[in-house]
């Protein structure tokens, strides 16, 4: 495998931040708002489109999937995984449409309970069973555990910037 298949985990939330820098800077967005956007724009490409995407490869490309992430062939847990992704990548698009912290905060808790646990089992798999395939041990382990943790984050912290609970001298 090339470096692009340890690398495509990382193109959409990327493409997501640059699509938000664009946006903000043509609205001249400042502030909680410029955050907002960004946030919008990351669960909307980071978790929407990255989602629907990899549920697409799931449920139509099955075999070559679990070839990727160095499992058997033909294992039914494709259609559970690939149904799970592209339900939880429509909600995260639809983050661009409903713009409030419930919507945004139950799209983080869902998607990042799913992409944790996946990214502990990424990592099980390879002390485990030494299985270092590039869908298992590459990009996407990474993305599985961190970016979770980078959205809730960012979530928390616009919560606080939008409740007024963070001001510019803290």
């Amino acid at each position: 495998m090339d470096l692009s298949s340890y690398l495509w985990p990382f193109f959409l939330p990327i493409l997501g931040a640059i699509i938000a820098l664009l946006h903000i800077r043509w609205r001249h967005y400042h502030g909680t708002p410029a955050l907002g956007i960004f946030l919008m724009w990351q669960l909307a490409m980071g978790i929407g489109a990255s989602m629907v995407y990899g549920g697409l490869g799931h449920l139509l490309f099955a075999d070559r999937v679990a070839e990727a992430i160095g499992w058997p062939t033909g294992n039914p847990f494709q259609r559970e995984v690939g149904m799970w992704d592209l339900s939880i990548g429509i909600v995260g698009l639809l983050c661009a449409k409903f713009r409030n912290v419930g919507f945004w905060s139950a799209t983080v808790i869902g998607a990042g309970i799913f992409m944790f646990a996946a990214g502990i089992g990424h990592v099980y798999e390879m002390v485990a069973h030494g299985d270092f395939s590039p869908g298992n041990a590459g990009g996407v382990m990474f993305m599985d555990l961190f970016y979770p943790l980078f959205l809730a984050g960012l979530l928390i912290y616009y919560y606080n910037r939008k409740e007024g609970r963070l001001t510019k001298k803290e």
